[in-house]
């Protein structure tokens, strides 16, 4: 997979994207306990992150590489789920990734962003691009 953006994607690129995030995932609280952080110190450390984008994975996934170790550095779920909402913001296998819509998903998750990630309708449907930064936001 070639990661590098287009030549026409130049000035996307130096942008940094900031996505609000509200940090109260169902698996909040068993990443609280594995990990040793109280909730408000694992969603400050994990927005506090540096990120860029590695790659876009079907509709728009961004996998996000960057951030503390410890937070997405865990593992898959055992048991992935069959349905995770749109939006969800979750860490697994060293990537921070957020849902575009809703599928199955067996990553732990964190919080949630009402971020559009991808919308046909768009001239770049696509919210972020490979190499893109992102700073992600605390917020509520």
């Amino acid at each position: 997979i070639d990661a590098a953006p287009a030549s026409g994607d130049a000035a996307a690129m130096a942008a940094v994207a900031q996505l609000d995030i509200v940090y109260d995932g169902e698996d909040l609280a068993e990443l609280v306990q594995a990990t040793g952080m109280t909730a408000d110190q694992l969603a400050d450390r994990h927005a506090g992150g540096a990120y860029s984008v590695a790659f876009l994975g079907m509709g728009g996934f961004p996998y996000l590489v960057g951030g503390d170790p410890l937070i997405v550095g865990i593992a898959r779920r055992d048991s992935p789920r069959t349905r995770v909402p749109a939006g969800a913001v979750a860490v697994a296998v060293g990537y921070t990734g957020i849902y575009p819509r809703a599928t199955p998903g067996g990553w732990w998750l964190i919080g949630r962003t009402d971020a559009v990630l991808f919308d046909p309708a768009r001239p770049s449907p696509a919210l972020l691009a490979a190499g893109q930064r992102v700073r992600l936001r605390r917020v509520g």
